[in-house]
């Protein structure tokens, strides 16, 4: 009876070692698919125009923190700024592959064109309380560009 134990323990080593093996070739399998994935957006115009602004405006801050501390409000606008570029970063990398003919150069421009509507609006929230028409009327801009960005990706 010792024996068929250890046989059977052998086995079931033996299983467990190619079940172990198959895990990881499953979990290399889905790292390259998403190493593709996001091959396929860092190559897309999309992906480009917004890398770009985002590389801009860390320039800038780079800049002025030289001369400036973090109370400094430029410096504040531009953190707010980089802060939404990397949310839309963020958003198109979990584009899948079969859709990353999505990610054109006007859906960049779209998302870039709304981010600045939305530090606007920032600025704007700043100085004046929710019920301004002021900021009505940037709230609804955001929302008119944000419901085409979502038309697009979905």
């Amino acid at each position: 009876m010792t024996s068929f134990i250890r046989a059977l323990l052998l086995v079931a080593f033996i299983f467990g070692i190619g079940t172990v093996r198959a895990v990881h070739a499953q979990k290399a399998e889905i790292g390259k698919t998403a190493a593709s994935d996001l091959s396929q957006v860092k190559s897309s115009p999309a992906y480009a125009e917004l890398q770009l602004r985002r590389t801009e405006l860390v320039s800038e801050l780079e800049s002025l923190l030289l001369d400036y501390n973090e109370e400094y409000p430029k410096i504040k606008e531009l953190r707010n700024t980089i802060s939404l570029v990397d949310r839309d970063i963020a958003r198109i990398s979990k584009v899948k592959t079969g859709e990353s003919s999505k990610l054109t150069l006007a859906l960049g421009k779209l998302m870039l064109r709304r981010i600045e509507l939305e530090a606007d609006l920032w600025n704007l929230q700043k100085n004046y309380k929710e019920e301004h028409p002021e900021v009505k009327r940037a709230k609804k801009k955001v929302e008119i560009y944000e419901s085409a960005i979502t038309d697009i990706l979905n």
